[in-house]
């Protein structure tokens, strides 16, 4: 079984954060204030919860700082095929992300149950 820690996941959605800020770049300009923006605060909220909640003082506030990187990955998952919907991205582009996307929760999973434990 794979040791998850906070430095891989943080390396694992910082790529993903990259493709989706570059996904992103051909979006209409008239949603730059919308979608655009919205989805990149999303899956940006992500590695910042990470970062954040790791230098809590206790495993609880970590932990939960976990669980709202968890709900913003939701949120990412959830404004991808919004983008693909409106043709703002390729169904392809989109598809690259789901397999990242669902192996990130189950890694932001797994290390906010580790440190629940703790």
């Amino acid at each position: 079984m794979q040791v998850i820690t906070k430095h891989k996941v943080l390396q694992r959605v910082n790529a993903l954060f990259l493709y989706i800020y570059k996904l992103t770049t051909v979006f209409l300009l008239v949603e730059r204030y919308g979608l655009t923006s919205q989805l990149r605060r999303a899956v940006l909220s992500v590695p910042t919860n990470i970062a954040e909640g790791s230098k809590r003082v206790s495993n609880q506030d970590y932990a939960r700082f976990l669980n709202m990187a968890e709900a913003s990955l939701a949120e990412t998952e959830y404004l991808l095929p919004v983008s693909r919907d409106l043709e703002y991205a390729t169904p392809a582009a989109v598809n690259a992300c789901f397999s990242d996307v669902a192996e990130l929760a189950s890694m932001l999973h797994g290390l906010r149950k580790k440190v629940e434990a703790k």
